[in-house]
């Protein structure tokens, strides 16, 4: 197998899944463990499955090819350990990003994660693990913003837990379906909206309430 096929392979691997463990058996945990750590936690591996990927291994789980709560917590700490890497690599480098060409880094993506960033704070870290390539910016963002480590703990916690035990579970539990398999990738898209856009449309509610406060405050100065 040459280097192209292993890349292919990898970022694939929520299709290949089956072959990896029938030929490589317990290492696929370490597989996993190391692919969802580099999505997370290296911006240049922004392009790795995540969501279908968990999704697939909560469904090879079921079948008895991988033990679902060994496998929820190597992901749980490779999603939280991957996360704190990469808020590092951000506080290190600061705000030379925006500055500086960093020729690793994808510059519509950091914009995109820094502008979700700007508007939902915190939350972001839990919003953005259910969005693809924001979900590996965010934590950079984070830590270029200067965020304090234990606030962003707190939420980097909750969101690598929720991340996980969701789409591994809800593989575990619904995967095997014929038409679930069939339809893999827009069952999981549709999942993932349905999970963020009612916190979507929460913080569009209170950014909106905010607006509305401020035009009041604003003609109460000038009517003063």
């Amino acid at each position: 197998m040459d280097f192209m096929q292993l890349l292919d392979m990898l970022v694939h691997v929520d299709k290949t899944l089956k072959i990896f463990v029938d030929q490589y058996g317990l290492l696929v945990y370490a597989l996993l463990f190391a692919i969802v750590f580099a999505e997370t936690g290296l911006v240049v591996f922004f392009f790795l499955p995540g969501d279908s990927l968990l999704f697939v291994a909560g469904a090879m789980c079921a079948t008895g090819s991988m033990n679902v709560w060994v496998l929820m917590l190597l992901l749980i700490i490779a999603a939280i350990t991957g996360n704190t890497s990469n808020y590092y690599i951000g506080r290190m480098l600061g705000n030379r990003v925006f500055t500086h060409d960093y020729r690793w880094i994808n510059r519509d993506a950091l914009q995109r994660t820094h502008s979700f960033f700007e508007k939902h704070g915190g939350k972001t870290i839990i919003i953005a693990r259910f969005v693809p390539i924001v979900r590996t910016f965010a934590p950079f963002v984070a830590g270029v913003s200067q965020m304090t480590f234990a606030k962003f703990q707190f939420y980097n916690f909750i969101g690598a837990f929720g991340w996980v035990v969701s789409l591994v579970g809800g593989g575990y539990l619904f995967g095997n379906i014929p038409f679930i398999k069939d339809n893999l990738t827009a069952i999981v898209v549709v999942g993932i909206s349905a999970a963020i856009v009612p916190v979507m449309l929460g913080a569009v509610w209170k950014f909106g309430q905010r607006l509305l406060q401020r035009g009041d405050k604003q003609k109460q100065e000038n009517a003063g």
